[in-house]
């Protein structure tokens, strides 16, 4: 992007409302403002999109892999790059980088890759999130049970150590896994915890709430269910209104009624965000990788392990925002909030991202009228 330029020919959307007939102005790589067309300045070069909508570039706070490499397997910075890269053509600007659970050793060199990553200003690169090992094997999913063990104080240290190195720092666990005063240590220090994977009773995840995590990772799967007698995490996500919840809105993992009622129950200052949990796959035609020694195959839109568990999601955000809109019947603006302003709020980023209004950085995406994506820009340079 040249050093003033206007975006003009569309509606736009800035996060919070459309304008038509206006132009959006970015300099130095940040927006200026929204103007009407007819007050562009001089020194903006004009570029017309001829129709079409532009909004926020989407914000993904779960990316496992892309463009045909996995992190676990490949903790490296350069990897950090071509994931990025991978997901940008589908719209995502800012990711988090997620690491299943893996060894020690695996976890240290993905936290050096972090670190390396935002050392290097890698485009894109939010900071981390690490995806266990302090889990519950009886909601494993399709991460290794042999791997899944308690936080002890080593973790604690690395995990607060790391987060000095890093802009941001997301950490999903199991309350079964962690002590209460562990959680408190974590978010005193700034890490987003997460609760996922857990099999925790409502008590004990609203506890966990009430000394720190703030958020729910892929909200339904692989947690604790709603029933009549005990509400699990389910019901603490749905109940406990400052609480961000992440969805995979793939049709896979789950079903549009239990999203709709979701997004009935869930009110408050906390919001049902999109995530991806995307895989290697995104961005290539492979059909199958190795996930800790196990085979994933890639079929119908799922990736699944041999016994059928679903492993990740062969999902980008375009199309789970497109899914929100034309199958539960969110409408655009939500549906785009979704993947964008409220996961930046998750982490309490949205100073900078998940809008368009003046210091925001020049992050967008060019929509057709199907939200099919024209054109991508990640902080003024034009990715597609």
């Amino acid at each position: 992007m040249s050093n003033a330029q206007a975006i003009t020919g569309c509606t736009i959307f800035d996060g919070e409302q459309y304008h038509e007939d206006a132009a959006l102005l970015c300099q130095n790589n940040t927006v200026s403002q929204i103007c009407r067309a007819d007050d562009i300045p001089s020194k903006y070069a004009i570029t017309d999109l001829k129709g079409g909508l532009l909004a926020p570039g989407f914000v993904d706070l779960q990316v496992n892999g892309g463009g045909g490499i996995l992190f676990n397997h490949q903790p490296d910075v350069e990897a950090i790059r071509q994931i990025c890269q991978a997901h940008a053509r589908f719209g995502t600007t800012a990711m988090l980088p997620t690491l299943i659970t893996d060894t020690r050793d695996i976890t240290a060199k993905a936290i050096e890759a972090g670190i390396e990553a935002h050392q290097q200003s890698v485009p894109g690169f939010l900071g981390l999130h690490l995806e266990g090992p302090h889990l519950s094997v009886a909601k494993k999913g399709a991460h290794a049970a042999s791997l899944i063990r308690p936080m002890d104080d080593d973790d604690l240290n690395l995990l607060l150590e790391a987060k000095h190195a890093l802009p941001c720092l997301m950490v999903t666990l199991a309350p079964e896994s962690v002590t209460s005063n562990q959680i408190a240590k974590l978010a005193d220090a700034g890490i987003i915890v997460s609760l996922g994977h857990t099999n925790a009773s409502y008590k004990n995840a609203c506890t966990a709430v009430d000394v720190g995590a703030s958020c729910i990772t892929h909200l339904y799967n692989a947690m604790s269910p709603l029933t009549h007698q005990e509400p699990g995490l389910v019901g603490t996500a749905l109940t406990c209104g400052a609480v961000y919840a992440g969805l995979i809105a793939d049709g896979h993992h789950v079903k549009p009624a239990a999203i709709k009622i979701a997004l009935s129950a869930k009110q408050g200052p906390g919001a049902i965000f999109l995530v991806t949990d995307a895989m290697a796959t995104i961005g290539t035609d492979m059909r199958s990788f190795e996930l800790n020694g196990r085979t994933i195959t890639r079929q119908n839109g799922r990736l699944v392990l041999e016994d059928g568990t679903l492993a990740g999601a062969d999902l980008d955000m375009a199309s789970a925002v497109r899914y929100m809109h034309n199958t539960i019947g969110v409408n655009r603006k939500d549906a785009l909030n979704m993947a964008s302003l409220t996961p930046a709020l998750c982490i309490g980023i949205s100073s900078l991202y998940g809008h368009l209004s003046a210091g925001a950085r020049a992050d967008f995406i060019h929509f057709d009228d199907e939200l099919q994506i024209s054109q991508v820009w990640q902080n003024g340079e034009l990715q597609l």
